[in-house]
């Protein structure tokens, strides 16, 4: 099938792009689970989805990143929040609100959503693209709490640069643990709050404010990355 079929012309409206991007995504798990990720090629994943080889690379640069979410997206969600959050917001409540976007890229379908979670443990290749990702938030989150702290925050003190490396990495780290634990689980419908409510524990453990207990807060965080590792590697 050609990229002139009339089905490859779904793409021409916002509507019809969604859909191939969907279709492309639900062949490509369809195919890593029977045909295995090694053996799948992209005309295979294109045929599948009724479209040709050059519709595909307009959605993916590979067909690693046809079964990850679209982090793009998740990482642009991110940035929104912090650029139109108020000088005045809480640190606390900013990244909550920041990191709960994300979770949107997951509960929109979770069923497939748990398809990528369970071939993302069994491929090396998916595994280090996740964990990739997974970094890129790490950055984000890291440098767009620096320049509060530096700007709008009105925080220049020597602990700034420290402070926003810890509550970047605990923010993602929690968002990790919650997420994986509903994914593991089936991504039940009904738990999806609960999911939202165990990210939202992190904040008490946040070092918002110079308070002396920087040190605490970062061994609490060494021990949730110990423990989300640990439960990557075993599962």
């Amino acid at each position: 099938m050609t990229d002139a079929t009339p089905r490859a012309r779904r793409g021409r409206s916002a509507e019809g792009r969604a859909e191939v991007r969907r279709d492309l995504v639900a062949a490509a798990v369809e195919l890593f689970r029977t045909k295995g990720y090694e053996d799948t090629t992209v005309d295979d994943i294109a045929a599948a989805a009724g479209v040709g080889r050059r519709t595909f690379f307009r959605y993916f640069r590979s067909k690693e990143h046809a079964i990850s979410p679209d982090h793009e997206t998740g990482l642009a969600r991110v940035a929104e929040i912090f650029a139109g959050a108020q000088p005045g917001e809480p640190t606390a409540s900013l990244v909550l609100r920041a990191g709960e976007t994300v979770f949107d890229l997951y509960t929109d379908d979770p069923q497939l959503s748990v398809a990528r979670f369970r071939l993302t443990h069994e491929v090396p290749a998916l595994r280090d693209r996740e964990s990739a990702s997974v970094d890129h938030y790490r950055r984000l989150f890291i440098r767009q709490v620096r320049e509060r702290f530096d700007g709008g925050g009105g925080r220049g003190d020597d602990t700034a640069e420290l402070r926003a490396a810890v509550i970047g990495a605990a923010v993602v780290a929690a968002h990790n643990l919650a997420l994986r634990a509903w994914l593991a689980a089936g991504a039940p419908a009904d738990g999806i709050d609960a999911c939202r409510a165990r990210f939202r524990r992190v904040a008490d453990m946040l070092p918002v404010e110079p308070d002396g207990g920087l040190h605490i807060v970062a061994q609490r965080l060494e021990a949730a990355v110990g423990r989300l590792e640990r439960r990557t590697t075993a599962t």
